[in-house]
């Protein structure tokens, strides 16, 4: 037992002494805690503080998503070329801290959804830059592949960690300061974040990208088992976004509780998160992924499934345990598990899949205005759950054409290349 806990150890100090990574977890959990701080309120923001309908609502977070896919996909495509991703990190940051300061004091709908699509669109290239930027600082100390999902799993248990105490912290700042304080609390995460890659993020050698001409993907999702994958990433990620737009209404409206309760909730799950991460990070070193991602897809299915039978806000509390076991997979170990598509280009690849979530997640948000203004938001939390059980499915059925494919890429990637397109 003692050798294990000693190992670990071991591992830990040495994945904190690969260089730049101790500034990238600093930052995952900067804009991890700037968005824990908004997410799960803003809904309330859109349909009680700002006065838009549910359908209204809808709309204007699928223009956000929107903006944020058009811009982060151009950005991306420059950035595994001839940008620096560090730059990208301090202008995008400096582009969220824009926005929100705005988001304080607009309340024209008009004005809130121009500001979402270009400012808060431009801020959208933010993470997937920071992930992109974490896998070339892996390449770059030379860390074994099998290595890197374990890393990349820590990577992201330190986003979780802004998780733990956000969302209560942001329904504190609701109620003594309004959406007005919130927003500036939100902004000054983005503003930190800048200001820490201007004076402790490092330049960092991207990976080689064999043609330097627009890198093309459609080769790689027109294949059916991948489509198929990336189809059970959209379904599941719609799922998750109608349901965090729903549980502060169902919570506050069916439920009858307060924005603190709703706080709660959001803050549960992150703190088991975080050991999970670790767990199952390490799992992930000694195990075929997909099947973790399986294991991560059925439990999104029974906790939304078990999430349309509570009665009472308390109820929720210890249901999102089983809520952290699913993100610690699905979006723990899923960076990697999609950027085996396109190894050659990790920000395409990283891009490509947040794209196909943000897509799923905008999806989401419209089915989320259209939805909630004919049903009750109990009754909605059963069309999100069929929604994470087909999604189960077809990772599934795949799953085994995934996998063969995943060494196909692993294979070329070790061959000299040719030409990408």
């Amino acid at each position: 037992m003692m050798d294990k806990i000693a190992a670990f150890r071991d591992k830990l100090l040495y994945i904190w002494r690969i260089p730049g990574l101790p500034v990238l977890f600093l930052l995952n959990i900067i804009y991890g805690l700037g968005m824990s701080f908004f997410a799960p309120f803003s809904s309330l923001f859109g349909i009680d503080e700002a006065g838009m309908s549910n359908i209204g609502f809808g709309i204007f977070m699928t223009i956000m998503a929107v903006g944020g896919v058009v811009i982060s996909s151009y950005i991306a495509k420059k950035s595994d070329t001839t940008l620096s991703r560090r730059r990208i990190l301090i202008y995008s940051s400096l582009a969220g801290a824009a926005g929100y300061i705005l988001f304080a004091y607009l309340r024209n709908y008009y004005a809130l959804c121009l500001t979402g699509f270009f400012v808060l669109g431009s801020a959208a290239a933010t993470v997937p830059q920071l992930w992109a930027y974490a896998r070339d600082a892996l390449t770059a100390a030379k860390v074994p592949a099998e290595e890197t999902p374990l890393i990349m799993n820590i990577f992201r248990m330190f986003f979780a960690l802004s998780w733990i105490g956000g969302p209560a912290l942001g329904a504190w700042l609701v109620m003594m300061l309004d959406f007005k304080g919130l927003f500036f609390f939100v902004a000054a995460c983005y503003l930190l974040g800048s200001l820490t890659a201007i004076f402790l993020l490092k330049e960092i050698a991207r990976q080689e990208v064999p043609n330097k001409e627009s890198i093309k993907v459609k080769k790689y999702v027109s294949r059916l088992h991948i489509l198929a994958n990336l189809a059970a990433a959209f379904l599941l990620y719609s799922a998750s976004s109608i349901h965090m737009l729903n549980v502060p209404q169902f919570v506050t409206k069916t439920l009858h509780g307060t924005e603190m309760q709703v706080g709660i909730i959001f803050s549960v799950a992150p703190i088991f998160e975080v050991p999970l991460m670790i767990i199952v990070g390490m799992m992930a070193t000694k195990m075929d992924n997909s099947i973790l991602i399986k294991a991560g897809y059925f439990l999104a299915f029974v906790y939304f499934l078990i999430f349309g039978f509570v009665s009472e806000p308390e109820q929720i509390y210890p249901l999102q345990i089983l809520s952290a076991a699913q993100v610690s997979i699905t979006a723990g170990i899923a960076i990697s598990y999609f950027q085996d598509f396109i190894p050659e280009a990790p920000g395409t690849a990283t891009t490509l899949y947040m794209n196909v979530t943000q897509i799923g997640s905008t999806a989401g948000y419209l089915l989320f205005g259209f939805i909630s203004s004919l049903i009750s938001y109990g009754k909605l939390i059963t069309i999100y759950t069929v929604f994470a059980g087909i999604g189960f499915l077809f990772i599934t059925i795949y799953g085994k054409e995934r996998q063969i494919d995943s060494k196909r890429n692993k294979q070329a990637a070790e061959s000299p290349p040719t030409s990408f397109k």
